[in-house]
């Protein structure tokens, strides 16, 4: 069909209302389960709206149905940057340790009692979906909570995602967070297909959304019967959100969102308590998956004057069942050698079904744990999926007979990497290779650096790292980094193809402009993670500075204790890891933390400050910014510790808290003034908190 950019008005009006009448079918359909279109109509309104669009490309619309068939196939994932971080939970497991997460919460607020509201608990994966004036913009996965990677053309292929929210009150840009999974039923059923096609079959539902998700041809993900519950208000602008969980979940719903009807809201912990039972007891006839009920105080104001523990929110968590079992043979105990030098066992099973899920080996703490259990090479044991995810080995089974000449189990004084003599430290129950060059150590090392959340060098994973240490194509990190100096060599590998191998050294010089906490955070010194080694870059500001400060220096930094000082000051003082920070920086990597340096006398400095409510002039993340560049502290809730709270328009809870507290309270004008060294009037800022309480 021939194409004519300039659309008639006849063709703009049908194609308008072949978009309203599809989505409106679509929303029925896929979340009300009312459907008032037929398949043939459905069909027929498709094919025309989609005939308009190939004539008229300008009709074509980013609410139009016709894009949840897929777009062409991406090179690569984009990453996207959370604007508010996508929090993990933090897990109970019983009436008591519930009880006790909630009382924590209660007294914390001072409150004898609190509404909480609960949902399922999907066994899926976990998405953010931006609507921009209504309609979707964009989606991207959980990733590591702060950056994950954007998937908007997969996530409209699923039909029970509107392209556009209903109603007049949908804030001009709002986030909405969800969990997307693939049914049981429609799992059951493809796994079938399979079988009588005689190709191996899928492992489980919550796998097969993952991979359908992360497609990088869409149209095979529309292929999918992928389906989504939404759960929650991520952050939104221009515009109202409600007050309390609940009333959220009741908004979304009104907006055309699928949420889980399942949901309540309580008063008691016992209450909380039924309902949980309740959900394990319809566990087994749902078309989903779920590992349990996540537990949230239902306001936001208290949401927010509980802030978070690290990555987890005080406000909530998950009650997690208790993972399902079976009994199979435990063939040998293994060993593998971790990037510290960590001796890990694992164990070697007979293959058994658990949850769904073919296990064939099971973790094993360390050597302590394996006899504190009593089990043994040859035993029967008692197998679970601990959070019906990780398998573990419980115990002997009651059925065990075992052999009489059985002995506990001693992992080998050599080290099964490289044979040299490991070391034990009888107070952490370690066993430990200290062998520098163990291979073992430096494979795991060289895949760490790599990995996603620290110099994320796309291609480079296990496999690879383990064969480019092998092939002593790569004898100590900084050596990636001349590999384009050797790319004969790489290409001589197996399957590495021309193709393959640019990427990867494409990837590899990206890499070199990763921010230095990043960097820090993939040198792999023990006790470092990505939030200290934020701290060290932002203390010491260059890698070389990280060498040459001593442990004294280092434990007067907030959040260093003396083992981890000890930890950063004996990798420091190596000589190997000294001429490795040298090899970096001859490499051109980033070294020095580009953050604004404090300024070194500001009087705000060692302040700490919380930040809320709208400001004009400044986003939330860009206030913090400019206090921490001052040396003071931004920190998430109002405690006694806090000197100032910076109030915008709506502050709500916070600034309650505050004014209870006596905490100085600024408005914007006030917050401006103090960044530019002029320090309020306590009276001044009093009467101004009071007057925007009333």
């Amino acid at each position: 069909m021939s194409t004519n950019q300039n659309p008639t008005p006849a063709a703009e009006t049908r194609a308008a209302e072949l978009r309203a009448t599809l989505n409106r079918a679509n929303h029925e359909y896929y979340v009300l389960s009312q459907p008032s279109l037929s398949d043939p109509e459905y069909d027929e309104f498709f094919r025309e709206l989609r005939d308009i669009e190939d004539q008229y490309p300008d009709l074509k619309t980013p609410d139009s149905p016709t894009l949840r068939v897929g777009a062409p196939p991406s090179q690569q994932f984009e990453s996207v940057q959370h604007p508010v971080p996508m929090l993990s939970l933090s897990n109970v497991t019983s009436e008591e340790t519930y009880k006790a997460w909630y009382q924590r919460a209660l007294d914390y607020l001072e409150l004898d009692s609190a509404d909480i509201t609960l949902e399922l608990k999907i066994d899926g994966l976990a998405v953010a979906i931006t609507y921009v004036d209504g309609i979707l913009s964009q989606a991207a996965t959980r990733g590591d909570g702060t950056q994950g990677e954007n998937i908007t053309d997969n996530i409209r292929t699923i039909r029970a995602v509107p392209l556009i929210l209903e109603g007049d009150d949908v804030p001009g840009t709002v986030e909405l967070r969800g969990e997307v999974f693939y049914p049981i039923s429609a799992f059951d059923r493809l796994n079938e297909e399979r079988e009588a096609a005689g190709l191996p079959q899928y492992v489980n539902p919550r796998n097969s959304a993952s991979g359908s998700l992360r497609q990088l041809d869409s149209s095979e993900t529309a292929k999918r019967p992928l389906d989504m519950f939404f759960y929650s208000i991520g952050y939104a602008e221009n515009g109202e959100t409600p007050s309390s969980q609940y009333e959220c979940l009741r908004t979304i719903k009104r907006w055309g969102c699928k949420t889980n009807d399942w949901a309540r809201r309580v008063g008691t912990a016992d209450e909380a308590l039924a309902a949980i039972q309740e959900a394990a007891e319809i566990r087994a006839d749902l078309d989903f998956g779920i590992d349990g009920v996540v537990i949230k105080i239902d306001d936001i104001g208290l949401q927010n004057r509980l802030g978070n523990v690290g990555r987890d929110p005080r406000w909530a968590t998950a009650y997690k069942y208790p993972a399902e079992q079976a009994v199979t043979n435990l063939l040998e105990i293994r060993t593998n050698v971790g990037r510290t030098g960590n001796i890990n066992p694992y164990a070697v099973l007979e293959p058994v079904v658990v949850g769904g899920v073919t296990v064939s080996q099971a973790t094993l703490h360390n050597e302590e744990d394996i006899n504190r259990k009593d089990i043994r090479p040859g035993d029967r044991v008692v197998v679970q999926r601990a959070g019906d995810v990780i398998p573990q080995i419980v115990g002997p089974a009651p059925s065990n007979i075992r052999d009489p000449g059985s002995e506990p189990y001693r992992i080998d004084p050599e080290c099964p990497a490289c044979g040299e003599l490991v070391a034990r430290d009888e107070d952490q129950a370690d066993i430990r290779c200290i062998n520098s060059t163990c291979p073992a150590q430096f494979e795991r090392l060289l895949e760490h650096f790599a990995s996603r959340g620290a110099m994320d060098i796309e291609g480079l994973g296990e496999k690879l790292a383990k064969e480019l240490a092998r092939q002593d194509l790569v004898s100590n990190i900084a050596e990636i980094y001349a590999l384009r100096e050797r790319k004969d060599d790489l290409l001589a590998m197996e399957r590495m193809g021309e193709k393959r191998a640019q990427n990867l050294l494409d990837a590899i010089e990206t890499s070199k402009s990763q921010p230095l906490p990043r960097l820090i955070f993939a040198l792999g010194i023990i006790g470092v993670g990505s939030e200290i080694a934020e701290t060290l870059a932002r203390e010491l500001r260059t890698l070389p500075d990280l060498l040459n400060t001593d442990e004294e220096k280092l434990t007067e930094i907030e959040g260093i204790g003396p083992i981890l000082a000890r930890s950063v000051r004996d990798w420091s003082q190596n000589e190997a890891n000294i001429r490795l920070v040298q090899q970096l920086q001859d490499h051109g990597l980033t070294i020095e933390d580009d953050s604004p340096e404090p300024v070194a006398d500001h009087p705000i400095k060692g302040k700490t400050f919380v930040i809320t409510g709208r400001l004009d002039g400044f986003s939330r993340t860009e206030a913090a910014n400019a206090v921490k560049a001052l040396g003071a502290k931004s920190v998430g809730s109002v405690s006694k510790k806090t000197d100032y709270l910076v109030a915008g328009a709506d502050a709500g809870s916070k600034l309650e808290r505050a004014v209870r507290l006596e905490v100085t309270v600024l408005n914007e004008d006030q917050f401006k003034e103090i960044l530019d060294g002029k320090l309020p009037d306590p009276a001044e800022t009093t009467e101004e908190a009071t007057a925007q309480l009333l």
